[in-house]
This record gives C-alpha cells, sequence and structure tokens, in this order.
C-alpha cells in the first residue's frame, strides 16, 4: 500500500513540474466555474492549482493530486483522487509510514470525459499541446459570424469611389453601416496610422451614388438624410409603401428613382428637391401628386408613361407612368424648363389648364387616359411638336393653333367629325393619325395640309373621298384599309410593280413598300425582313443616308454574307438583327462600335472573331440555334455583357474562373447544348439571375434541382466546392 502511495506521489510531483511549466495556475482550484468550463477544447487541457493548500489532519497539509480536464466530449465522470498528506515535521515520520483510509480525505473533481490512464500518459500528451503553439484553442467554442449583409470590401470601395451599388441583393433593409459610411472611422484607421501606407484610408469621397434596386426594402431609414452628398439614388423594384420626410434633406440629389414600387403617396418633402432632374415613379399606386411638385423647378421631362429605357440612361425626368392618377396639380404648369411631358397609361378625365405655360415643352402624351376633352389653353405650348392622344374619349379633334406642331395622333377615339376650323389649325403638319375612329367623311378643307406626307384613316367609316386629297404636293402614304369606299376600286390602292421596284405613291400601303420611310425617319429603325433574299438592295440603305439610324432588323432572309453596307451605319446602329440567315461569319461586326445588341440566331455559326472583344458597349448576345462547340473565347472579354443566349448550340464546357470577371452577365442560356458536367465554381457567379441548363446531358445537379430555377442551382454549385 505505502510504495503505490510513494508512486503516486512521485507521479503527482513530475506533473507539477511539468504543469508549472506549460499552464497557467488558477487561484480556486477544486471549483471550477463557469468561464473555465467555456474554455474547454479538444486541443488544449486545462488544470488547476492550489497555491496555499489547507492543513490536513496531524497537521499536514494536503496537496491534491493534479487532475487536467482534457475535453474529448465523452461521457463525463467523477474521480475521486485520494490526497497525499505532506509532513509537517520530521517528528511525524513513523505515523507518516501508514496511512489509514480514515486519514483520507476525498476530493471530488467535475472532469469533462477523462480520458487519462497514467500520470506519465498526461504528462506526454500535455507536452503535445504545448508544442501546438499556434493553435487557436478556442476555435471549436465561438459561435461563427453571420455573414455580413454589405461585404467590407465593398464600403471600403465606396470610400475612395463615392458609389455603392448593392442592387439584388435580397436586402429587406439597408444597414445601419452604409448610412453611416462617411460618419464612423474606418477599421483601418486602428489598424494602419503610419501615413506612408499604400492604403491611404484618410483619402475618402463622400457618397454620391447609392443604388439599392432589385431588392426587397420595405421601409427606408429616416436615417438617409446622412448622406448628404447624394446625386443619385435608385431605389426602382423594392417594396416601399412609404417614404421618409428626411429625403427631402438631400438637397444634392439629381436623379431619384422609386418606380416598380408600392408608393401610394409622396412626401411634399421631396418637392423641395431643387436641384431634381430626373424622379421617376412608374408602377407604384400613386393616385395624386403633391401640389408643391412645381417647385422642382429644375425638370426639364415629365414622363408619366411607361419607358423601356435604361434606369441609368441619365435622362432627366418624371415618371409616374401606370399609376392611379387620376388629375394633376395646377402647379405642374410653373415646371418651365420642361422639354417633354408624357401623361399616358393612367385614369386622368381631364387636363390643368396651366398646361398651356408650359412654352418649351416640345412633345405631349396622353394616351392611354379617359380624356373626353382638351383644353384650348394648349394653343400656348408654342414650341409643341407631337401631340400623343390614343385611346381616350374625345369626340372631336381639338382645335390647337401651335405653329410648331408636326405629328398629331389621335387613334383609337371616338371622332366622327373633321371640321375646317380644326384641320385649318394644322397648317405645319406633316403626320396625322386618325386611325380607329367613327368619321364618315373628310372635307374639302384637307388641302390646307400642304406639308401633310402621312394620314392615316384606317378603319373608320368613310365612303368617299373628297377630289381635293389629290391636291396635296408632300402627301406619300394614305392608309385607307378598313374603310366602306365605294369610288375607288382596290386595286388602285396596291402598288404597282413595274420591272424593278416601282417608286411609293401617293396611295401606297407603307407594309407593300420596299422601305418604310416612315420608321426611318420617325423611330431610326431600317428595316429589311422576311423577304427570304439572298442580299439587301442599295435602295434599301440608300433610304437610311443620313438618318442616323440606330436599328436595323435583317432577319428572316438567305444572306450568307455581311452586309457590308452595314458599315455606313457604324456611327449611330446599336441594334442589329440578322438571324434566320445562312451567315457563317460575322467578322465586319466587330466594326460597328456602338452597337448593345446582337441577335444572331439561327445562322451558320461556329465561333465569334476574336476583334468582338472590342465591342465596349454591347449588352444583350443572342447565339440560338447555331453551331458552337464551345463557349466563344470573345464573350469572356466583352465586361459590359448582362446577357448570352447559347442555347440549342453543341457547347461542351465552360469556364467559370472567366465568367466570373463579367460582373454585369444577369442572363445565360446554356439549355439543350453537350455539357456532361456543371462546374461547381460556377456557383459563384453570383451576379446571374437567370441561368438555363435545362435539355443537358450531366448528371449533377439533378433534373429536380435544376427545375427548382436559378438560386437553387447556385446553391447546389456552391455546396459542392471543395474545401
Amino acid at each position: 500500500m505505502e510504495r503505490e502511495i510513494d508512486r503516486q506521489i512521485g507521479a503527482a510531483s513530475a506533473v507539477k513540474r511539468a504543469l508549472s511549466r506549460s499552464f497557467v495556475v488558477k487561484k480556486e482550484p477544486t471549483v471550477m466555474d463557469q468561464t473555465t468550463f467555456n474554455l474547454l477544447h479538444p486541443k488544449r487541457a486545462e488544470v488547476t492549482w492550489q497555491l496555499d493548500p489547507p492543513v490536513g489532519p496531524s497537521g499536514s497539509r494536503d496537496i491534491p493530486i493534479i487532475v487536467p480536464l482534457v475535453a474529448s466530449w465523452r461521457k463525463s465522470a467523477v474521480l475521486r483522487s485520494t490526497n497525499v498528506p505532506r509532513q509537517a515535521s520530521s517528528s511525524s515520520s513513523s505515523s507518516s509510514s501508514s496511512f489509514s483510509s480514515s486519514r483520507l480525505r476525498q476530493n471530488e473533481i467535475l472532469l469533462c470525459s477523462l480520458s487519462i490512464s497514467h500520470p506519465t500518459s498526461l504528462i506526454r500528451k500535455m507536452s503535445r499541446f504545448k508544442r501546438a503553439g499556434n493553435v487557436d484553442s478556442l476555435a471549436g467554442f465561438r459561435t461563427p459570424k453571420p455573414e455580413a449583409a454589405v461585404p467590407y470590401g465593398l464600403l471600403k470601395a465606396a470610400r475612395k469611389s463615392g458609389q455603392l451599388n448593392l442592387s439584388g441583393r435580397g436586402l429587406t433593409e439597408v444597414p445601419q453601416n452604409v448610412y453611416r459610411l462617411n460618419i464612423d472611422e474606418p477599421a483601418e484607421a486602428q489598424e494602419n496610422v503610419a501615413f506612408g501606407g499604400s492604403d491611404r484610408w484618410w483619402e475618402q469621397t463622400n457618397l454620391t451614388k447609392l443604388l439599392l434596386s432589385s431588392n426587397q426594402l420595405i421601409h427606408l431609414s429616416e436615417d438617409i438624410k446622412l448622406l448628404p452628398a447624394l446625386t443619385i439614388l435608385d431605389l426602382h423594384d423594392n417594396q416601399l409603401s412609404s417614404l421618409p420626410s428626411t429625403l427631402g434633406e438631400l438637397q444634392e440629389l439629381l436623379q431619384l428613382r422609386l418606380s416598380h414600387n408600392k408608393l401610394s403617396s409622396l412626401p411634399t418633402e421631396v418637392c423641395s428637391l431643387n436641384n431634381l432632374r430626373s424622379l421617376t415613379l412608374q408602377q407604384n399606386l400613386l393616385e395624386t401628386v403633391p401640389e408643391k411638385i412645381g417647385e422642382l423647378g429644375n425638370l426639364t421631362e415629365l414622363v408619366t408613361h411607361h419607358t423601356l429605357t435604361s434606369v441609368f440612361d441619365m435622362k432627366e425626368d418624371l415618371d409616374l407612368s401606370n399609376n392611379l392618377l387620376k388629375h394633376l396639380p395646377s402647379s405642374v404648369g410653373r415646371l418651365s424648363a420642361l422639354q417633354k411631358v408624357s401623361l399616358c397609361h393612367n385614369k386622368l378625365s381631364s387636363l390643368p389648364d396651366s398646361l398651356g405655360q408650359l412654352a418649351n415643352v416640345k412633345l405631349l402624351d396622353c394616351s392611354h387616359n379617359e380624356l373626353t376633352d382638351v383644353p384650348v389653353s394648349l394653343a400656348g405650348m408654342l414650341a409643341l411638336e407631337q401631340l400623343y392622344l390614343r385611346h381616350n374619349k374625345l369626340r372631336q379633334l381639338p382645335q390647337l393653333p401651335a405653329p410648331s406642331l408636326r405629328e398629331v395622333f389621335a387613334g383609337n377615339n371616338r371622332l366622327e367629325l373633321l371640321e375646317a376650323e380644326q384641320l385649318s389649325c394644322l397648317s405645319a403638319v406633316t403626320l396625322l393619325e386618325l386611325r380607329d375612329n367613327k368619321i364618315r367623311n373628310l372635307p374639302e378643307e384637307i388641302a390646307l395640309l400642304l406639308t401633310l406626307t402621312r394620314l392615316d384613316l384606317t378603319n373608320n367609316d368613310i365612303s368617299t373621298l373628297p377630289a381635293s386629297l389629290s391636291l396635296l404636293p408632300n402627301l406619300k402614304v394614305l392608309l385607307l384599309e378598313g374603310n366602306p369606299l365605294r369610288g375607288i376600286r382596290r386595286e388602285l390602292l396596291a402598288v404597282e410593280e413595274a420591272e424593278g421596284t416601282a417608286e411609293p405613291t401617293a396611295m401606297t400601303l407603307p407594309s407593300e413598300g420596299l422601305v418604310n420611310t416612315h420608321n426611318i425617319k420617325t423611330l431610326k429603325m431600317l428595316e429589311y425582313g422576311n423577304k427570304q433574299a439572298a442580299s439587301v438592295p442599295d435602295e434599301v440603305f440608300d433610304a437610311a443616308v443620313h438618318q442616323a439610324v440606330t436599328s436595323v432588323n435583317f432577319s428572316r432572309n438567305q444572306l450568307t454574307v455581311f452586309p457590308p453596307r452595314l458599315l455606313e451605319l457604324r456611327s449611330s446602329l446599336s441594334d442589329i438583327n440578322l438571324g434566320f440567315n445562312r451567315l457563317s461569319c460575322c467578322s465586319d461586326i466587330c466594326s460597328l462600335q456602338q452597337l448593345t445588341h446582337i441577335d444572331l440566331r439561327n445562322n451558320q455559326l461556329t465561333d465569334l472573331p476574336s476583334e468582338m472583344k472590342n465591342l465596349s458597349k454591347l449588352r444583350c448576345i443572342v447565339l440560338n440555334y447555331n453551331r458552337f462547340s464551345s463557349f466563344p473565347e470573345a464573350l469572356y472579354q466583352i465586361v459590359t455583357l448582362e446577357t448570352v443566349m447559347l442555347g440549342n448550340n453543341q457547347v461542351g464546357g465552360v469556364d467559370p474562373s472567366r465568367l466570373m470577371q463579367l460582373l454585369s452577365l444577369s442572363t445565360l442560356d446554356l439549355s439543350n447544348n453537350d455539357l456532361l458536367s456543371v462546374p461547381p465554381e460556377l456557383g459563384l457567379c453570383t451576379s446571374l439571375r437567370c441561368l438555363s441548363l435545362e435539355g443537358n446531358p450531366f448528371r449533377t445537379p439533378r433534373a429536380a434541382i435544376v427545375a427548382k430555377g436559378t438560386d437553387a442551382v447556385l446553391e447546389y454549385l456552391r455546396s459542392r466546392i471543395p474545401t
């Protein structure tokens, strides 16, 4: 018995010496508090040691055998360890030779799955812990920090550039650190105080551009006032039902985008933004506009119809389209800088007389409302050139002696009579659209419209035409289909065909002519599609000379080469459609530097020229139904791309690391190709909003996951990335 005790004492002394060199000694040994317990880790041994042991029986001091708390997280246990008394003096040596159980005091020490069977093995284990050195002993016990809604890197870059793009991040609220971006001290200020460092954190720029579109924001904090330098604030495509009044404190604001929300009202404070030039409010639930809107004196364009233009094309406007507006405040007449007023797609039954005060307005669009008449005060719009009144309830043509009026669109109304007084006011009109009404006859005074080039009377009740109609010297297009005409034979309305192509006459239907000159001049669109032609006639290009054409449609022909004369339109052409032809090469297209949209579907292309990487404005390219066997190399280098359509080809793979460089890419169609596998790294292309992979021979992700949509596919791919 004594030998065993001596052996334990020797082992305990060795443990004590080892622990004194390796571990921190704690003052309170016998009670393990909550803090000590929280410090446990599978790779760390915590020990306790009593510096001043209590006095035991017979004047001895009890030294507890040191017990390490080794956390391997098995079943907890309680170890009863015998305290070995230390002799108080040499006189007590005789009594120390034998120990009875009554002289032994038991200590209970809570262990977390003690897995050491012998003290020497304990020493070996602790020596390994000591060598661990840089191991983070608390890593397994720390609660993982939630991923920040806005990466710190974005905030850091925004401090330098003054621009922050948080669009499409699924935010339900704007993080507080965004509002305080230019107020709070950056973390770098605490870490790096050397002014010679490369990271010049003290050189900050006030945030001027904040993009929060396409999120799930339901409210905007009043802390928006903490960003007084903002010039552009984009909140379109969210769930906002109201706006904070502090928005009126952003006096530097030039553009405010609020379309596609759930706004039922607009705070009057917005009307105090004196520098505001662009305010978009379409696709909301607005029934009224604040009376103080007239204080926005710098607005140059008031638009209330739905537009398809980019939200960042810097167009200065007030867009209220697709709302529930029933009337406009009279103060709108004070917006003297306006050049365009568009009020379509609302429920307006009347227009304020004050509109006539807008002497600089060139376009007035009141289409798709419930107007029964137009105020005569509009005659004060001396600069008015285009008037749109389609789809209303007008019973008579407005009498507007506007000297600059060139185009009047009054189709789809309830007009029955055209009076001489009304026509006499249109002396400068070149285009008059009166289709889909109930007009029964034309007055002889129609001959007063000496500048008229296009007259559309389709689908009316006209049975006879006045002889004076033949006296119009500039009339090029007369549309009469859908009328019960009796005095003119149908064949006189058709295009006369002779050898070659006949010039259009006054009775030519534009759909039957070689070139639609009206579309060229008004829409800047050149069309020669669905002709099954092997080449495009020179007459088509001749008609587009000096017209700054922006869109070309030569689809559904038999073209085998790129029309060379398209290069004559290089300075203005932005949209080209050459789909459904037989093109195998399109090298010349690389010279059209203004292109933003290319449609080459249903051709015989196998690759794209490397020079296409120079199309720095290209946003969309459609290449479906061609013969591509790989993802075109040139597309990886066009960083402006937003949409790539490559469905129904033979593409065998993509490089996700290069796709990630296309930061604006939101739509990628790779359906019905030859993809045998989908690289997991494709899930890191976080800008993608639509990824089509159907109809490929890969096994993973499974069809059930693909059917769930883009988000499910990207999440699955990210989970497969090796760690």
